[in-house]
């Protein structure tokens, strides 16, 4: 059994998770920013933890992930402002990693997307800029960081059905559901063995299981 943190617990991907760690024997908080969001998180068999991360300095967020065995962070501010954005998915982020190594946390799962990297080449006029420069700054930190991570790069999300089926090696452009990459996170906390990689995906036609076990041993697959 592990005490699992959730962080952006009410989004689809973190709502898709809970159960399925709870289901195997873990203890999950999920935490959110509206209170109104505490009895969807309660569904899932998590235990839900009010508390804004986009405003909590990095002490806060220390007593925020405390005493836990791994966090997850599946927070995002959702595109359409980019100072939010960078507020959200970068500097929250890296407070909360630098929070999980301060408390000794020894795992982190940051839920990233497809082809995030410091040379991401997106455009400055792009809308999407603010959130690739996000991601590749806090993805760098985590990996910078010594915690026990693993960073996920899922590519475009949809709301199929889980399918339990992914591809590492060669995912095209991987579009993949919710529930796989929740089934995906799920599979990475509980294998040491993902812990340093860096995990492109999207959905295909190996089990999820098989397809972490045949990672490429030479190291991390950002760089």
């Amino acid at each position: 059994m592990s005490r699992v943190l959730i962080i952006g617990g009410h989004g689809k991907i973190a709502l898709l998770l809970a159960p399925l760690l709870v289901e195997r024997g873990d203890v999950v908080t999920s935490v959110i920013r509206n209170p109104d969001h505490a009895d969807d998180v309660a569904a899932t068999g998590a235990i839900p933890l009010v508390a804004d991360v986009e405003h909590l300095d990095t002490d806060g967020l220390a007593d925020v992930v405390q005493g836990y065995d791994a966090v997850v962070w599946s927070a995002g501010a959702g595109g359409g402002n980019p100072e939010r954005t960078y507020a959200v998915d970068r500097d929250a982020a890296v407070r909360s990693i630098d929070a999980a190594r301060s408390e000794g946390v020894p795992r982190y799962v940051m839920v990233s997307y497809l082809g995030a990297q410091t040379d991401h080449g997106v455009p400055e006029d792009s809308s999407f800029f603010a959130y690739a420069e996000a991601k590749a700054a806090a993805d760098e930190h985590l990996r910078a960081s010594g915690l026990g991570y693993t960073i996920l790069q899922p590519g475009p999300l949809t709301l199929d059905r889980p399918t339990g089926l992914i591809e590492v090696v060669n995912p095209g452009d991987g579009r993949v559901s919710r529930a796989d990459v929740a089934a995906v996170a799920a599979a990475v906390l509980a294998d040491e063995s993902t812990v340093g990689r860096t995990i492109p995906f999207g959905n295909g036609a190996t089990p999820i299981t098989d397809a972490l076990a045949g990672l490429p041993d030479a190291g991390d697959q950002s760089e």
